[in-house]
């Protein structure tokens, strides 16, 4: 499937039980990385719109770059009352933006869906002078508890194309040669997700690479999905922890 087209029926659940950011992490873009209340920045691969909304919460002017169109309307229901806010249909390869016309690029769970080096060349195109593009991933830990390991087993059971898409598949060296030679910064934070079951569904439902509703194995897939939440509930709920990667640098 296109990747600009996979997550088209799966709006919804990405909506309600996909991850928002950490505090933390949003503090260290303003206090360490330089992005400030009159910044204008590109949200490239904005989806929902989850992560536009967190700039848009701090005063920064948000253009957000989506080329999928249920994604992009779902951004636009929730944010479009926002005055520093404007919505592109384009790509991280062809975002449609004027040159040198962003301080700050941000890709929010996005990276791993581009073709690198034209990102990279469209980057350069619209940066202003000195510009930074940061780069942001919420990683799910796998192992440590008997969920983790249980809902990592799912995915590899059930997962149409898990392991081809997976964002864990783009090395430490492809990061920092996506920047300027010696000018990727990372830094990390902790976050988590509390779900019953019906957020639990959702969150996997959410994800491009299980099968849908009414696809082959969907019905057992969410068979397995109950007796895994039955065996880790605890006061009938379970946890999702996540590494919130944060890479930044001039490109």
């Amino acid at each position: 499937m296109n990747s600009k087209e996979r997550f088209s029926d799966r709006v919804d659940s990405y909506v309600k039980f996909r991850p928002s950011y950490p505090d933390e992490a949003i503090n260290y873009l303003y206090d360490v990385v330089g992005v400030q209340a009159k910044s204008k920045i590109a949200d490239i691969g904005a989806g929902t719109g989850i992560f536009s909304k967190l700039l848009l919460e701090r005063g920064s002017h948000v253009t957000a770059v989506e080329p999928n169109q249920e994604m992009r309307g779902a951004a636009e229901k929730t944010l479009n009352g926002e005055k520093n806010y404007r919505a592109v249909s384009g790509s991280a390869e062809m975002t449609g933006l004027p040159d040198r016309s962003v301080d700050f690029i941000v890709c929010a769970q996005a990276f791993h869906w581009f073709d690198r080096s034209a990102a990279q060349s469209e980057f350069k195109r619209i940066l202003k002078p000195g510009g930074k593009v940061v780069l942001i991933w919420n990683s799910r830990l796998l192992q440590g508890t008997p969920f983790r390991e249980g809902y990592e087993q799912l995915l590899q059971t059930f997962g149409t194309d898990y392991n081809k898409v997976n964002h864990k598949n783009i090395s430490p060296e492809i990061l920092v040669s996506f920047f300027k030679s010696g000018n990727m910064h990372e830094k990390r934070f902790i976050y988590q997700q509390v779900f019953d079951f019906e957020g639990l569904s959702g969150r996997l439902r959410s994800s491009s690479y299980t099968p849908a509703f009414g696809e082959p194995k969907y019905d057992l897939m969410m068979n397995e999905l109950h007796h895994l939440f039955e065996r880790n509930k605890e006061n009938g709920k379970v946890f999702f922890e996540y590494e919130t990667e944060v890479y930044w640098g001039e490109v």
